[in-house]
């Protein structure tokens, strides 16, 4: 029996697993800043289930997922868990930075047994990965995350992100350089949020 969150159906097995991993949220965010400490009350609808609902836009059929500034692995280690019953064959890869989230991602990854690897590198350093699906929470703005999500991208390969307030500027500022195909969806989490499926990236000739 499946139960839906974020507009994607999960087993109860997937939920005790999203459950886990916010346990260990809390748990480390007393040490490191993995979340905003005003929002781990908040945790599972803030953080979880605004992750959970950029499942539904992936492709029905996926082998490599990169989450670029994992952070605090959200939303690369919730795709994760969901992925690990409805793509079991797929991989990802956790690019982070901070040596001290990376630290967490790996140990999240290990304790919920997921097919995770995390790279403690800038994302312009990381050698092209050929993902078939590139996400980002939170990193910067679409001007910038274009080049650094095109290096990682293979062919017709899918990018997702979340973005705030501001994503129609911020779609109309990256348009000055680059072409692309644009689908633009509400985030259920927040009125003001858009979940942004970006496909077919190119630099317009300067």
């Amino acid at each position: 029996m499946k139960t839906e969150i974020g507009g994607v159906n999960v087993s109860r097995e997937t939920i005790a697993e999203l459950e886990a991993f916010a346990e260990l949220i809390k748990k480390w965010t007393s040490k490191i800043n993995l979340i905003a400490r005003g929002t781990i009350d908040d945790i599972w609808e803030r953080h979880v289930v605004d992750s959970v609902q950029l499942y539904k836009f992936a492709p029905a059929k996926f082998t490599k997922w990169v989450d670029l500034g994992s952070g605090g692995g959200f939303p690369g280690i919730v795709m994760a868990i969901i992925a690990k019953s409805e793509q079991p064959l797929a991989s990802f890869t956790l690019i982070e930075s901070d040596q001290r989230k990376a630290t967490f991602l790996r140990t999240a990854a290990r304790e919920l047994k997921l097919p995770v690897e995390v790279i403690a590198q800038r994302i312009e350093s990381v050698p092209p990965l050929g993902a078939d699906v590139v996400s980002a929470r939170a990193l910067t703005a679409l001007s910038g995350l274009l080049p650094l999500t095109l290096r990682h991208l293979g062919g017709e390969a899918v990018a997702l992100f979340h973005k705030g307030r501001q994503s129609q500027q911020e779609v109309a500022e990256a348009e000055k350089n680059w072409s692309f195909d644009l689908e633009d969806y509400p985030s259920i989490t927040d009125p003001d949020a858009r979940i942004l499926r970006i496909q077919r990236i190119n630099a317009l000739a300067s």
